[in-house]
């Protein structure tokens, strides 16, 4: 098992990734028609927070279990990468294929974070919004089962 206060960030960042999807409930499954500029600014804020929320948990796991955080020009995605790895210190965090599909969340997140919100397209973020259940539900157990799977040096002994 992992030491006690890293399994207690980890699920504080997961209660708080569950509280913003849980704000938002009837927004993000109520969508019947294209929303207009002001609501796709608002999913895209959704959007952000969401994958945002994600990378704590994996910087967390860098800093404090991994002890190497990236620090090269593409660092979000090499951090992104460095959760399918088994190191030393731990098995994968996540599956190849959610790794995937979370590389579609970071690719919007960074798009959100360097335009201005009148160039966001709603079919560029429409899959991800009638997704992120499905992915959050996935990143939720994958990273559940990598809390159970404890610190691999301790496993090993």
């Amino acid at each position: 098992m992992f030491p006690e206060e890293i399994s207690e960030k980890i699920e504080f960042e997961l209660e708080e990734i569950g509280t913003l999807l849980e704000l938002y409930r009837d927004e993000l499954s109520g969508l019947n028609m294209k929303p207009n500029l002001m609501e796709i600014t608002a999913f895209a804020g959704i959007l952000h927070s969401f994958y945002n929320g994600i990378e704590k948990i994996f910087l967390f796991i860098a800093q404090n279990i991994d002890k190497h955080v990236p620090d090269d020009s593409k660092w979000h995605r090499t951090l992104l990468m460095q959760m399918i790895a088994v190191n030393d210190s731990r098995y994968p965090v996540l599956s190849v294929e959610l790794k995937d599909r979370l590389l579609d969340y970071l690719a919007f997140r960074h798009f959100y974070r360097h335009s201005y919100s009148f160039h966001l397209e709603w079919e560029e973020m429409e899959d991800l919004i009638k997704s992120i259940d499905e992915a959050w539900s996935r990143f939720q157990a994958e990273i559940t089962t990598f809390l159970k799977s404890g610190n691999r040096k301790m496993t090993q002994r």
